[in-house]
C-alpha cells in the first residue's frame, strides 16, 4: 500500500523540484539543497518530503530556521525546529537568530531580516537551492494583496516557482493547497507549530486570510483561490514577455550620448515605455521596493503630458526632469 495521497503530493512536487536542481549542477556533484522551516504545517511538510526525497537522488538536504525575536520564547522554539529537523534525518540543520528593522512595516522587515538570514546560510553551506513551503493558498493571498496595492501586472504575478539569485529560492507547493501540507503532517504524524501572527488582525495578511478571502468565496462561491493563482501564473508570463520587449527597447530610445529620447519613448506602448522608466530609476540609485506606480507615472507624465513641469523626486534622492526633448534621470 503507497502513502496517504497527501504525502504522495507532496513528495512528487519535491522530487520534481529536485530533479530540475540535478539537472541544473555540475556532473558528479553532490548539491546542497536546505529548506527553510519555521515549523509550521507548509514547511514542516516540505521538509519531511525533502528528507525522503534527497537521499535517493544523491543530494545532501539540510535545514535552517529564522529566529525572528519577536514573541517570547521564540528562540526555545527554534531550537525545537532543529531538533525536529535532525530527527528527520536532515544535516546540516541550523538555527539563525535576526534583528528584525521598521523599514516597510512589520511583515515587511520581518520578511527582508528572513530573506537576509536564509542566504547567509545558503552561502555558508555552499546550497544550490533553498526550498519554500508558500502554497497555492499564499500565492492567492499574494495576488490580493498586489492588486491592492494596484502596482500593475507584475505585483499580481505573485510568487515565482523561482526566484533569488542564481534561482536559488525554489518553491514546489505553489500547486498545492495549504490543507494537503497539512494533512500530510497529521497521517505522518509531525508535530507543527501554528504561529499566533498567522491569526493576529493586526496584520494585513492575516485579515486578508480570515475574512477577505473567505468573504470573496462567500460571495463568489468556491474556487476564488485556484482562479487567483492562475491569474498569478498568466500575469507573470505576460509580464516576463513585456519585461524581454523594454529590455530590446532600451537602447533605441537613447541618443548617442545615452539619454533617453522623449520622442521615442512616447512611440512606445506605455507598459513598455513604463518599464524602462523603472529600470532607469533603479539604475540611477533609487531602491526597488521604493518605487511605486505613482512614482513612475509621474515621470512618464514629463514624456506625454509635458507643459514645462519641473524635476520629479524619487525615492533614494534620484531625480528625474525633461532637459531639451531628452528625460534626465540621476543622483539628486
Amino acid at each position: 500500500m503507497g502513502p496517504h495521497p497527501a504525502v504522495a503530493a507532496i513528495r512528487l512536487a519535491v522530487r520534481r523540484v529536485l530533479h530540475d536542481i540535478l539537472n541544473d549542477s555540475k556532473p558528479d556533484a553532490e548539491p546542497v539543497v536546505l529548506v527553510a522551516c519555521s515549523g509550521g504545517a507548509d514547511s514542516m511538510a516540505l521538509a519531511s518530503a525533502l528528507a525522503f526525497e534527497a537521499p535517493k537522488l544523491g543530494i545532501r538536504a539540510g535545514g535552517v530556521t529564522v529566529d525572528h525575536g519577536l514573541q517570547p520564547g521564540s528562540d526555545a522554539r527554534a531550537e525545537d525546529v532543529v531538533l525536529r529537523l535532525t530527527a528527520l534525518g536532515l544535516k546540516p540543520v541550523e538555527s539563525v537568530a535576526v534583528d528584525v528593522g521598521r523599514d516597510g512595516g512589520p511583515e515587511a522587515a520581518a520578511r527582508d531580516a528572513r530573506y537576509a538570514a536564509l542566504d547567509a546560510a545558503a552561502e555558508s553551506h555552499g546550497a544550490a537551492a533553498v526550498l519554500l513551503g508558500h502554497t497555492r493558498d499564499d500565492q492567492a493571498e499574494t495576488v490580493l494583496l498586489g492588486l491592492a496595492r494596484g502596482s500593475g501586472i507584475r505585483s499580481l504575478s505573485g510568487m515565482a516557482a523561482m526566484s533569488g539569485a542564481g534561482g536559488r529560492y525554489r518553491r514546489p507547493f505553489l500547486t498545492l493547497d495549504r490543507q494537503t501540507a497539512r494533512k500530510a503532517c497529521l497521517v505522518q504524524h509531525l508535530p507543527v507549530w501554528d504561529d499566533p501572527h498567522n491569526t493576529d488582525p493586526a496584520y494585513t495578511r492575516s485579515r486578508l486570510r480570515h475574512e477577505g478571502l473567505p468573504a470573496l468565496e462567500k460571495a463568489l462561491g468556491k474556487g476564488v483561490v485556484e482562479a487567483l493563482a492562475r491569474t498569478a501564473q498568466l500575469s507573470r508570463d505576460d509580464a516576463d514577455a513585456l519585461d524581454t520587449w523594454a529590455r530590446d527597447a532600451a537602447e533605441s530610445v537613447r541618443d548617442a550620448a545615452g539619454l533617453l529620447e522623449c520622442a521615442k519613448l512616447y512611440a512606445l506602448p506605455p507598459a513598455v515605455r513604463r518599464r524602462i522608466l523603472r529600470r532607469t530609476a533603479i539604475e540611477a540609485g533609487a531602491p526597488a521596493g521604493a518605487l511605486f506606480a505613482r512614482h513612475i507615472e509621474e515621470v512618464d507624465r514629463l514624456i506625454t503630458g509635458w507643459r514645462g513641469q519641473g524635476e520629479i523626486n524619487l525615492p533614494g534622492k534620484v531625480l528625474a526632469q525633461r532637459q531639451g526633448g531628452r528625460l534626465v534621470i540621476r543622483q539628486g
